[in-house]
């Protein structure tokens, strides 16, 4: 699998998530199964057009199409360094287009634990504390 010619290390990229977006970066997680960890993040610097799910799956990353890129200059006032695009299976009956527009991309690769969402439990380990819990009465 190739993002922008460059080509991901092996591994099972199925599943993706918007780990953070901001004006400086965006950060995409992808792994076989997001809800502990991620093997790969995909980091594109200074964003200038996002249009993709929070989350999907099964990306198949391609060249932009000419019109594409046209478009994206005519919103941008100029033509962008990098343009990423691909399809994917956002959950719906269809597959959606997806376009990312920035000043650059970092591939990181390497194992990163998830922590739990709101509400979720924490992977059991050693207590804080010796002996029972303190009443809060």
């Amino acid at each position: 699998m190739e993002i922008a010619g460059r080509k991901l290390p092996e591994g099972s990229w199925w599943d993706w998530e918007i780990i953070a977006c901001d004006a400086g970066r965006l950060r995409l997680a992808a792994g076989y199964d997001l809800s502990h960890h991620h093997g790969l993040e995909a980091i594109f610097t200074d964003p200038l057009f996002v249009s993709c799910p929070p989350s999907f799956q099964d990306p198949v990353f391609r060249p932009p199409t000419p019109e594409e890129t046209a478009r994206l200059a005519r919103g941008l006032g100029t033509a962008a360094p990098l343009v990423v695009a691909f399809e994917a299976d956002a959950g719906g009956r269809e597959s959606v287009s997806c376009l990312i527009a920035a000043e650059g991309l970092d591939i990181l690769p390497g194992l990163v634990p998830r922590p739990p969402r709101a509400g979720g439990q924490a992977v059991p380990g050693p207590r804080d504390w010796p002996g029972p819990p303190l009443p809060t009465d």
